[in-house]
């Protein structure tokens, strides 16, 4: 298949400058791969990106592409130039969910290259802002074939359009000492729970599952998922006063007090005059600030779970949203517990179904029908700990307030005698 060496010269202004280009990357595939049909169909990508350039219009447009038994994963690219570069004329994205906590064998991934040098482009992400590893540039005619293959050996299709969208979650306990849960158990769950609605798109819009395992949120859960687990704990923080003497001997004592305690967010931390580092457990927020810096002398509690937050998603239609708490402690011990977390998504994910308006997240929903509905909707007990701020105005209505209180009293009492 030959190709076609097209004139880029507003594309190679952008391999100018200290920083790496894309462009060469797409030159190193069209000029010395060793296939042929790679060669071709960068060469053309190359061209029409360029003449984009220059007309300052996009010519890609959407369609219907699947593979059988699906109704997403596939995000469809058809070129409205294709006559002028044929090769490029289709350069469909293929999503494909990665194993949890994006844990690969190098064996695995040659296999996935290979495969996807025979069937597409040879472009990868691993991995995009979805989560997936994104297979750039595949004709309508290979897409099936792909899947069938990359599917042989365990691999599935992610999520696109207004469906449940693949699931992310840390590294996790294997190589981090902060994690408070099994983020990888719990991810598996929830995606083999929920597989029917990953693939087959039938809500108002997509919903989203990331699992942090500890309050550092490394998958940016709060503000990036509909239903956002992260890992905590409820006791004390852990205190090893020798490694705090060790740190100081270190750093020296005027840099714990700079750099640790004067930074915690409610001043709950103060450093003895003999070198002691002592806590007020009761107002710990959980910023991770001082365990991150101090990681040898402090560590997170023994008693430890997850935080259930629901409705954080980026800019749509109200703005940014960090996720609301729907469950404020967790814990994740049993089979029943992972059991009750799956059923608590199911139960909120048919109720963001028969109330979201189209293309309404789950935070537009719950801002537009209130929390109460909401909680009440999915049967979840109101908790104080789920009050994200102070009421602003005094002429509130409290009628029943009292009752409530008592309720949850009481809950709390039943809970401490059971335990």
């Amino acid at each position: 298949m030959p190709k076609t060496i097209h004139e880029t010269p507003m594309l190679d202004e952008l391999e100018k400058g200290p920083w790496p280009s894309f462009i060469s990357g797409f030159k190193r595939l069209r000029d010395q791969h060793p296939n042929e049909r790679i060669n071709a169909v960068v060469g053309d990508l190359l061209g029409q990106l360029e003449h984009s350039y220059e007309t300052r219009k996009g010519y890609w447009k959407g369609g219907t592409v699947s593979v059988y038994g699906y109704g997403g994963g596939i995000i469809p690219r058809f070129s409205e130039v294709g006559d002028a570069f044929p090769e490029s004329k289709e350069f469909h994205t293929v999503r494909v969910q990665p194993p949890a906590g994006n844990y690969y064998t190098t064996d695995i991934l040659d296999q996935l290259a290979d495969t996807w040098e025979k069937y597409g482009s040879g472009l990868i992400t691993f991995h995009g802002q979805t989560g997936n590893i994104m297979f750039i540039g595949v004709d309508t005619d290979n897409t099936q074939h792909f899947f069938d293959e990359i599917n042989d050996y365990g691999f599935d299709l992610g999520g696109a359009g207004p469906c449940v969208r693949t699931a992310m979650s840390c590294v996790g306990a294997a190589r981090c000492e902060q994690s408070c849960c099994n983020e990888h158990a719990l991810h598996r769950a929830l995606v083999n729970e929920f597989t029917d609605d990953v693939h087959r798109p039938a809500l108002p819009y997509k919903f989203k599952f990331k699992v942090s395992g500890c309050p550092n949120d490394c998958m940016n859960s709060i503000e990036r998922s509909d239903f956002a687990v992260i890992g905590t704990w409820r006791d004390d923080m852990k205190v090893d006063q020798a490694e705090v003497k060790a740190f100081i001997e270190a750093k020296g004592r005027q840099y714990v007090l700079d750099n640790v305690t004067s930074r915690c967010p409610t001043s709950c931390m103060t450093l003895t005059d003999d070198d002691q580092l002592q806590v007020d457990n009761s107002n710990c927020v959980r910023c991770m600030h001082c365990l991150n810096v101090m990681c040898k002398a402090l560590s997170p509690g023994d008693d430890k779970g997850v935080t259930i937050l629901v409705g954080g998603k980026r800019t749509l239609k109200i703005g940014d949203l960090m996720g609301t708490v729907v469950v404020p402690f967790m814990k994740m011990d049993t089979a029943e517990d992972y059991e009750r977390i799956v059923e608590m998504a199911g139960d909120i994910i048919d109720f963001f179904a028969e109330n979201a308006l189209e293309h309404e997240r789950t935070g537009e929903m719950i801002e537009r029908i209130g929390l109460v509905n909401f909680l009440e909707g999915i049967g979840i007990d109101v908790n104080p700990n789920m009050v994200d701020k102070p009421r602003e105005c005094s002429y509130v209505r409290m009628d029943g307030w009292d009752e409530e209180v008592e309720k949850w009293y009481e809950r709390k009492a039943e809970e401490k005698a059971s335990a």
